[in-house]
């Protein structure tokens, strides 16, 4: 796979970042493509390594490292690096329903159980896989493949994340008749509004929308199924019901009445807001934002971001192009490690120190990465019209597996905005109770086990609704899974 000695001869290069400050200037993607001819070395790199780690999904030590979608990927590698970009993407798209999407949001399990990064450099799975599809898409490979023979089945899903649009695709494909309810003004759930435009450019989901709907996929915007009737009318209505609405009731702060103090936001409104407003703006440049309005804005204001992840690091990077005073992230974990430790060795997932694009450009404009880390907020002060003006801090730590405060150790910071970006409990209430279904202690929905089927129903759950809040490539897995059980159900049998 690739070539033999490539990875003894080629360095690993990833695609080129636009300089921190350039980029805050504006939200447009930052990534910028190598050149056809350094993709394919770098594809080269990819060895003939036996057993590749990369496409296992493998739970090691309570983590999971290698890809959820079991990837091909030595040999979509082998063919870049041989020039046969449509193979390439053949064999990508065997398991990958919207690699565009996680070429660009993943994190890249199959990177850390690559063997290279072992003893050097990974390979660059996820660079690669983003050339792929968007080389497929620019040279006309993805056409709208619309079933010659529809089975007459119905399908109705519920939330058009990328769990819902993957069993939506699916299902699809097999002759199913599709149609997937979406209560936002744009369907892709947390693709769209959730993920910043820096990271996801909003056109990418319309051009899939666009193709799933020439091969019939049929989509219902701001349509909200908030009730048990409009539930019963789907049931009635369907063959089966799928839900994937995702697990989007926010962790909330253990402080008093939060809700009720001016300026404390949930990170992803924060950012559904940014992104609404964007879309309405003549361009994506910080000032076309500004004029546009209509959101709320960190502009000049002192922000303190509680959580971590992913979600508070795009808290970070939005603040910044909003022309934030300051920002400061609070993590309750401890600073990980820059390198593995020999407890964590290869292929377990690293848990080591990641830098990633909104701490650097924090760095670069406030001249100190922003994360404070076992720390979290004991109190908020308010001025006498209910604002949020500062909050007190205090430091924290694991003992005997419960989270303690560490005595005389509070710090007041100022805060003019708090963002919560403390992860999520489960799915929202009305949801599962306009269905019927019954959830677990954290607040997914129960099925069968091992299985995506509510038990004496027609009614299925994928994605972070049915396992909880995770990455996107799990959503795309879940929705797959789901539907070849979804299939079966419908026809006895499935060859999905």
């Amino acid at each position: 796979m690739g070539k033999e000695t490539g990875f003894l001869e080629f360095k690993r290069t990833d695609n080129i970042d636009v300089l921190p400050q350039d980029r805050i200037k504006n939200f447009d993607e930052f990534h910028k493509a190598l050149d056809t001819d350094s993709r394919r070395k770098q594809a080269a790199r990819c060895m003939n390594c036996g057993v590749p780690f990369c496409q296992s999904a493998m739970n090691l030590s309570g983590m999971v490292t290698g890809c959820p979608l079991h990837n091909l990927i030595p040999e979509w590698n082998d063919e870049i690096y041989k020039g046969h970009d449509k193979h390439a993407f053949n064999r990508l798209h065997k398991t990958s329903n919207f690699p565009e999407f996680t070429g660009r949001v993943c994190p890249a399990l199959c990177e850390k159980a690559c063997i290279n990064s072992q003893n050097g450099d990974a390979v660059t799975v996820h660079d690669n896989e983003l050339y792929l599809v968007e080389t497929a898409f620019k040279n006309g490979y993805i056409k709208p493949e619309v079933p010659s023979i529809r089975s007459g089945k119905k399908v109705a899903v519920v939330g058009s994340g990328p769990s819902g649009l993957a069993v939506a695709d699916e299902l699809n494909h097999r002759g199913h008749i599709v149609e997937v309810y979406e209560r936002e003004d744009e369907i892709g759930g947390l693709l769209m509004y959730g993920i910043p435009n820096m990271k996801l450019d909003k056109s990418v989901i319309k051009r899939r929308r666009k193709l799933m709907e020439d091969e019939g996929i049929v989509f219902h915007t701001n349509t909200n199924i908030v009730a048990g009737e409009k539930a019963n009318e789907l049931l009635n209505s369907f063959d089966a019901v799928v839900l994937c609405c995702g697990s989007k009731k926010a962790r909330s702060l253990p402080i008093a009445d939060p809700e009720k103090v001016k300026g404390v936001y949930n990170a992803v409104d924060f950012l559904t807001q940014t992104t609404k407003a964007l879309m309405k703006a003549d361009s994506t440049s910080v000032e076309a934002l500004e004029k546009q309005g209509g959101f709320i804005s960190a502009k000049g204001k002192n922000v303190v971001i509680v959580g971590g992840g992913d979600t508070g690091n795009d808290c970070i990077a939005t603040s910044i192009r909003h022309g934030a005073k300051s920002v400061t992230a609070l993590e309750m974990m401890p600073n990980p490690p820059k390198e593995r430790t020999d407890k964590n060795p290869w292929p377990e997932w690293p848990k080591v120190l990641k830098t990633d694009y909104g701490h650097q450009e924090a760095i670069y404009l406030y001249g100190k990465d922003p994360r404070e880390y076992e720390t979290t907020v004991k109190t908020i002060a308010v001025d006498k019209k209910g604002n949020i003006k500062q909050i007190e801090t205090v430091k924290v730590t694991f003992r005997d597996g419960k989270l303690v405060e560490v005595p005389n150790s509070e710090k007041t910071i100022k805060c003019e905005m708090l963002l919560i970006a403390a992860g999520f409990v489960g799915c929202e209430d009305y949801t599962a109770e306009a269905f019927s279904v019954r959830r677990s202690q954290r607040g997914t929905v129960l099925t069968a086990d091992d299985s995506y089927h509510v038990a004496g129903s027609k009614i299925f759950c994928a994605g972070d609704m049915h396992r909880g809040q995770s990455l996107v490539v799990w959503a795309i897995a879940e929705g797959r899974a789901c539907a070849r059980e979804v299939d079966e159900y419908l026809m006895g049998y499935s060859n999905l």
